[in-house]
């Protein structure tokens, strides 16, 4: 579990490195325009992402220090960036998101395996692995829907879709049961990769694809933004099918997003 750890602090300090050089080149007409989440402007998804950081610094700073830490509300925090103008939502991300990456690779490597992280809306505390994949999915999908509003043709890079469907079958395999929508589809098994898509009364991710009565064609990348909500036609690469017993339409209306 520990090089799962590394490599996903390890990504989210690619991912920032990533968008920050897309942030610096942004102008107030791409910052208030569509992004690719529907119902955001690209400033929308860098204050989520902002916010996102800051309240998620709070427990792990909590963790690290077996201290008490003065939190201020989450609403508190959500109603200060909604107020910001949209070049300070971008400018803001960039520092409060910096400060939450390298709390993460300040850790020692006994912190990463030992630290629990009292997330604040979960039954318990968790291991540091599930509370850094959580974040990775969030920046990983929101940094998608703020290059997808410049280009439709976004892709996530291939480590990212590894790592977060690694996260998926392993340290967050309540997520997909939890976003999931099965509505009439299957039940059904979608290999994708070297994974298959079980689409039952719930749905997950598991690893191997023995039992396959699907299989999703194309890019792995394209097959986790699927299940993530995130493969629109319009964002669709035209190698993509999924070929048995259900359709990729079928599929995007299990996986609505989020």
């Amino acid at each position: 579990m520990s090089d799962l750890v590394d490599r996903s602090i390890a990504e989210l300090r690619a991912q920032h490195d990533q968008l920050a050089e897309v942030v610096a080149g942004l102008t107030q007409e791409q910052l208030t325009g569509p992004s690719g989440a529907s119902e955001w402007s690209v400033a929308d998804v860098l204050s989520h992402l902002g916010s996102g950081a800051e309240i998620g610094r709070y427990p792990v700073v909590a963790a690290l220090t077996s201290a008490d830490v003065d939190a201020p509300e989450n609403t508190e925090i959500w109603d200060r960036w909604n107020a910001m103008a949209p070049a300070d939502q971008a400018s803001g991300f960039l520092g409060s998101d910096e400060e939450l990456v390298a709390t993460y690779e300040a850790m020692t490597p006994e912190q990463r395996e030992q630290t629990q992280i009292d997330l604040g809306f979960l039954p318990q505390p968790v291991p540091l692995a599930t509370a850094v994949g959580m974040r990775l999915n969030e920046v990983v999908l929101h940094a998608w829907d703020v290059r997808a509003g410049l280009d439709p043709a976004a892709t996530l890079s291939d480590e990212a879709a590894s790592l977060l469907a690694e996260h998926y079958t392993e340290t967050m395999s309540f997520l997909l049961g939890f976003v999931g929508q099965p509505g009439d589809v299957g039940p059904t098994r979608v290999a994708l990769g070297d994974h298959t898509v079980v689409v039952e009364d719930a749905v997950r991710l598991e690893p191997g694809t023995e039992g396959a009565t699907a299989t999703f064609e194309g890019p792995f990348e394209a097959g986790v933004r699927l299940i993530t909500g995130r493969l629109r036609p319009e964002h669709t690469p035209a190698d993509v099918a999924v070929t048995g017993d259900v359709s990729l339409e079928d599929l995007r209306t299990v996986f609505p997003g989020y």
